[in-house]
């Protein structure tokens, strides 16, 4: 039951943000339709109910996990140093004039992509597979389908300022440390370092 919640999760979440890649148009016309804030208080909602059930089915997989393989020693502390990474990706997507986002134009699925990938190496269970995997494949749609569209191209003219890119770093480390050292066994129950 667990799964089937979390997938569902997954359906609504991924599937709300993945309008714009499968039916650009058809999203184009809703928002037109509409309108920007009534198209934005809809997408919300969509997504925080998908949210709400992916974080309560992975809750509820924990207490009955399924092994699919043992992760590697040492994975946990590589996993740890890859999202620091998407944290900086992250902060990148929501600061001003630094070149990351310049450069990568979407550096927030790439935070994603990094943050599914370093889970993946440091958990072996149904869930994570199901959880994180998903995240990854829909990062790697989205990059692809939105390269096709050319949407992507890098900005070499908006390049940041040395000021913009510390500050990237240095907010997305910040938040990284609260995060690994506090929020993760506050919000998800588990303490990246045990």
């Amino acid at each position: 039951m667990a799964i089937a919640i979390l997938v569902l999760g997954l359906v609504i979440l991924l599937g709300g943000h993945s309008a714009h890649l499968v039916a650009h148009d058809w999203q184009a016309a809703q928002r037109e339709r509409l309108g920007q804030t009534r198209w934005r208080l809809l997408y919300s909602l969509v997504s925080l109910v998908g949210l709400g059930l992916v974080v309560w089915g992975y809750a509820q997989a924990r207490y009955s996990p399924v092994l699919l393989w043992a992760p590697a020693p040492g994975m946990r502390h590589l996993a740890a140093l890859l999202v620091l990474a998407a944290f900086v990706l992250l902060a990148a997507a929501c600061l001003p004039r630094n070149s990351i986002r310049a450069r990568l134009r979407k550096p927030a699925t790439a935070g994603v992509f990094v943050w599914a990938a370093a889970h993946l190496l440091a958990n072996g269970m149904l869930a994570d597979l199901i959880l994180f995997g998903s995240f990854l494949v829909w990062t790697v749609l989205d990059f692809l389908v939105t390269y096709r569209r050319q949407d992507m191209a890098s900005d070499a003219s908006g390049r940041g300022a040395l000021r913009g890119n510390l500050l990237v770093v240095a907010s997305g480390a910040l938040l990284w440390a609260l995060f690994a050292f506090w929020l993760h066994e506050w919000l998800i129950g588990v303490r990246p370092f045990p």
